[in-house]
């Protein structure tokens, strides 16, 4: 963290550029954390990739099945193998405000430049309550803090609430993982003070073309749609943030066929059935080269049949070609 506690906001909007992939935790077939897993999808992720800045210990890596000190332990494992060349933000985010604070303040030590925690949940308390939880974290913390506000923990929080999130000195920023009319909402209200991000690829190049965004964090799909050979959402968010608007939606365009693929397979699934789909993103993963592998429980990992159908949707795609 090379900024002061005031500094935060500013911070933020020098550092969040481009592309940034949320990562998965690897299990070892004894269902432990495979840190050497982790360094080749991390090294595929800077090398192969050139991915901008990497998000860590978030849903795409099961947080909810990690002990505390396995997640302060990836957080110390992304930095040290990021460090020089791309940014990591880490999720703290916790039901315990007090473990939370601790989360958050480990990966700070751990050279973490920013953190993201996600609202409350469990319990669900009113607004009150999850202002007063994002108001003792920033007191009790000095790291820039996102606001990770997902249809995974709920409704979204209101405009209002926001409104007043924005306004601690902190918060840096919100990832908005709802409909995009809602995340325009949240833009208009709040962008002069904090940065607001869309997970959603598919609006990504009219909301950096409309809207000004300049940072997609906090998805998988930059490795999932790309390759070490075929990187369209590089090549497009480039051209997209140097003025290029229309060579960036020629090539945009060039990912339809694998939309089409994780609309069936990912968050189609979420949205239609309310099916975790990380097995399915995991599975993905692996048919690309990266680590993929097992789930911990609750989730369950992708059966064989479903993994051949992904494959065969991904190969009719041309991603696997």
């Amino acid at each position: 963290m090379n900024y002061t506690k005031a500094d935060a906001k500013e911070a933020a909007r020098r550092s969040f550029k481009g592309l940034w992939a949320a990562t998965t935790t690897p299990f070892d077939g004894e269902g432990r954390m495979d840190l050497d897993a982790l360094a080749g999808d991390v090294g595929h992720l800077v090398d192969d990739l050139e991915i901008d800045g990497i998000f860590c210990t978030g849903v795409m890596s099961e947080f909810w099945a990690l002990s505390g000190e396995e997640r302060t332990r990836q957080v110390e494992a992304v930095v040290s193998l990021t460090r020089g060349h791309c940014p990591v933000i880490a999720h703290t985010g916790h039901h315990s405000i007090t473990e939370t604070v601790a989360l958050t303040r480990q990966a700070e030590a751990a050279g973490a430049e920013f953190a993201v925690v996600i609202r409350p949940y469990y319990p669900s308390g009113d607004e009150e309550g999850i202002f007063d939880f994002y108001s003792a974290l920033c007191r009790d913390t000095d790291i820039g803090v996102w606001i990770f506000d997902t249809s995974y923990a709920g409704p979204p929080l209101s405009l209002e609430l926001v409104d007043r999130l924005a306004d601690l000195e902190t918060i840096c920023g919100i990832k908005v993982g709802h409909p995009q009319a809602h995340y325009l909402d949240v833009l208009a209200r709040v962008g002069d003070r904090i940065l607001a991000c869309s997970p959603n690829e598919g609006e990504w190049l009219a909301n950096m073309r409309e809207h000004g965004q300049t940072v997609f964090m906090s998805s998988a799909a930059p490795y999932l749609y790309q390759t070490a050979t075929w990187r369209p959402m590089r090549d497009y968010t480039q051209a997209a943030l140097s003025g290029d608007v229309e060579k960036a939606a020629e090539i945009a365009a060039t990912l339809e066929p694998v939309r089409a693929v994780a609309e069936r397979w990912l968050h189609g699934r979420w949205n239609r059935d309310r099916v975790n789909p990380l097995p399915m993103l995991k599975a993905w993963a692996s048919l690309l080269g990266m680590s993929g592998g097992p789930v911990r429980p609750p989730l369950r990992s992708a059966t064989p049949a479903d993994v051949d159908a992904l494959a065969a949707d991904l190969e009719a795609s041309g991603l696997l070609a």
